[in-house]
């Protein structure tokens, strides 16, 4: 299990996920080796990743939330075909294997192309679809002071100014950029430049570019037992329209919440928890849920097995 080290170098890379080992090391008072090697270990234990994400508006696509029922037995390999589709950002199991949750990226405005498919398959008994349309919490909008165990100085330090809204027309060479930071958001900039067919300079401008004008960012991906909360479980809440925004950002603000946005459908508040176990889950439920603003109905659904994270298909009992 990982110590405050491995926690503070987490959170320093939630904050700047291209920030160097060198920056972070001066920081927390480390060496860069210690970093480094620290780093490494945390990939092969935690299956830490530091992802390169576009914003949904700046590249001119949206997100949906799928909820999917198959016969019984089938589960498993919907499940497993969903993982696989490229659509598909994130996969989950949930309910003892009752149910799969996954999200989508797709064009805006149009259909998600799982949703032509699915009612097709003659497994899939029940499927609803919800689109996403604000995010409280995850991504670029986690309030940088919940995540981890840096002070505010240190964090500081290590955040960027705030991006411009003016998202520019993408080039062949920003394409080509994207596409390798969404799986490694640490390549070098020499990796970037011979996968881009630029210069090294161009690359590296290009990078901060698309940063700046609010198309790339980089989030990080971990399995939660780092921070001791394994037990994860998603929430679907029903809230009464004027107190939606207050309800979304007190959620956000709650140390279980991973993920957190409004959504279309019946129930329009999502949100994605993770706990030390089921006992907590429920004074969670029963506490800060119960007290939010407007709730009138929550659904609660415990994750059995992830697999898609943020992207990436995982191995069998990989965490």
């Amino acid at each position: 299990m990982s110590d405050d080290i491995d926690r503070k170098i987490i959170h320093a890379l939630q904050i700047d996920g291209r920030a160097s080992f060198r920056a972070i090391a001066a920081i927390l008072g480390i060496s860069p080796q210690t970093v480094n090697r620290r780093y490494a270990d945390l990939r092969t234990t935690a299956s830490l990743r530091v992802l390169g994400r576009t914003y949904p508006h700046a590249v001119g696509e949206e997100e949906w939330f799928l909820r999917v029922r198959c016969a019984l037995g089938a589960t498993e390999e919907v499940a497993h075909a969903l993982a696989r589709h490229e659509e598909t950002v994130w996969a989950h199991v949930t309910s003892g294997g009752t149910e799969i949750v996954c999200t989508t990226r797709n064009a805006e405005g149009g259909e998600p192309l799982l949703l032509r498919n699915l009612p097709k398959t003659p497994r899939v008994t029940s499927l609803t679809a919800h689109c996403l349309l604000h995010t409280y919490f995850g991504g670029p909008q986690s309030p940088l002071d919940k995540v981890g165990p840096l002070t505010p100085q240190q964090i500081a330090e290590l955040t960027l100014p705030g991006h411009t809204a003016d998202s520019p027309q993408l080039t062949p060479v920003d394409h080509a950029l994207l596409h390798v930071l969404h799986t490694d958001g640490r390549a070098s900039t020499k990796e970037l430049a011979h996968a881009a067919g630029c210069s090294p300079s161009t690359a590296q401008r290009r990078v901060a570019e698309l940063r700046r004008r609010g198309v790339l960012y980089f989030d990080l991906d971990f399995d939660p037992q780092v921070f001791h909360r394994p037990r994860a479980a998603m929430l679907w809440l029903s809230v009464a329209p004027a107190a939606l925004d207050e309800a979304g950002t007190t959620l956000a603000g709650h140390q279980q919440v991973s993920f957190a946005a409004s959504t279309t459908g019946p129930t329009n508040l999502y949100a994605a928890v993770n706990c030390a176990d089921s006992r907590e889950l429920n004074t969670y439920l029963t506490g800060p849920i119960a007290a939010l603003p407007g709730v009138a109905q929550v659904e609660s659904a415990p994750v059995t097995r992830t697999l898609k994270r943020a992207g990436r298909c995982l191995r069998p009992g990989s965490p």
